[in-house]
């Protein structure tokens, strides 16, 4: 055997093994996820436009200096609208953009008539993730909270806009 056809044997198994950590290495993540920089406990709940329409959903509880995952796999929409309370301090994070939410656990159809229905309203803030298939928003003691895409960079502030059928 000669050098050079020892060479092409490892060059071919250096090459096999490249491809099958290629094929078996794990898939990059993709999700909404929900960083909590505060010290208290929060609840989050989030709205998005779904195949059949408007949909809000809620509540995560995160706990003070974690995160939770809302949305698990590629993000399916560009727009995503998040709305959170302290529950120990009563303060929020919200925007202009009204949605439905329960006291309890919920899933609520539509961003109208909420009251009528037996919900609340409350504002929610718009977060612009440009298409990306992955979204991180971290909440501060600030009153603004911070929105990061998933290569950490803060996105450039977005214009809320109201979603279509929004009262």
């Amino acid at each position: 055997m000669t050098s050079r056809g020892a060479f092409r044997r490892w060059a071919l198994g250096a090459l096999a093994a490249c491809g099958a950590s290629f094929f078996f290495a794990p898939a990059a993540h993709a999700d909404f996820r929900v960083c909590n920089a505060t010290q208290n406990l929060v609840g989050v709940a989030i709205g998005y436009r779904a195949q059949a329409g408007w949909v809000t959903e809620g509540w995560w509880h995160v706990e003070g200096s974690s995160c939770k995952t809302l949305i698990e796999g590629a993000l399916s929409s560009r727009f995503y609208y998040l709305y959170a309370e302290d529950a120990e301090r009563g303060g929020r994070w919200e925007g202009p953009i009204n949605m439905c939410v329960a006291e309890k656990e919920f899933k609520v159809a539509g961003v109208s008539d909420c009251l009528a229905r037996g919900f609340q309203r409350s504002g929610f803030q718009e977060y612009d993730t440009g298409e990306q298939s992955s979204w991180m928003v971290q909440l501060t003691d600030e009153n603004a909270p911070a929105a990061n895409n998933e290569a950490g960079a803060a996105p450039a502030p977005t214009t809320p806009t109201a979603p279509v059928g929004n009262p």
